[in-house]
């Protein structure tokens, strides 16, 4: 069995969205001769494309989800219901223990993420980070505790801005 877990960009831009879709699965297929199993985080863009398609691809998926008040305070209207179909998709769901949505939160999600994985797929152009806690963070703290990394970032991928 091979865990993997995502982090990556929530701004997407659309065109983008088929182009990393195809990157994961091209990366994913492997995988599916053994017990494949997602971690993801799965918030809007590149956590719920890969949740996606691990489930396409006949995978397993664990979701952790930051806080208690994730879904009520930071899911927008327009991802909710894929939200919810992907938490209910899911094998297993590990819930934080913060009452509210915030870096520290956010961080302790992406430890988690790392600490059950075998490997971390990130969907990310490169750029260092923002100083919140995100893909770029994430990635070094995986590197750091010598988890491999494949970093996925196609040709032709932007984000949003």
């Amino acid at each position: 069995m091979t865990v993997i877990a995502v982090t990556g960009h929530m701004d997407l831009t659309e065109e983008s969205v088929p182009l990393v879709r195809e990157a994961l699965v091209t990366l994913l297929n492997p995988y599916t001769e053994e017990a494949l199993t997602g971690v993801s985080c799965i918030a809007k863009g590149a956590d719920a494309l890969f949740a996606d398609t691990v489930l396409s691809l006949g995978g397993q998926l664990v979701v952790v989800v930051p806080s208690q008040d994730y879904r009520e305070a930071k899911v927008k209207a327009d991802y909710a219901a894929e939200f919810d179909r992907l938490h209910q998709a899911a094998a297993e769901v590990a819930v934080m223990p913060y009452a509210e949505a915030n870096r520290e939160a956010y961080e302790a999600a992406n430890s988690e993420l790392l600490r059950r994985a075998d490997r971390l797929i990130a969907v990310w152009d490169g750029q260092p980070g923002n100083g919140r806690g995100g893909t770029a963070d994430t990635v070094a703290e995986a590197r750091v505790n010598g988890l491999p990394v494949e970093v996925v970032w196609p040709k032709g991928a932007s984000r949003k801005g």
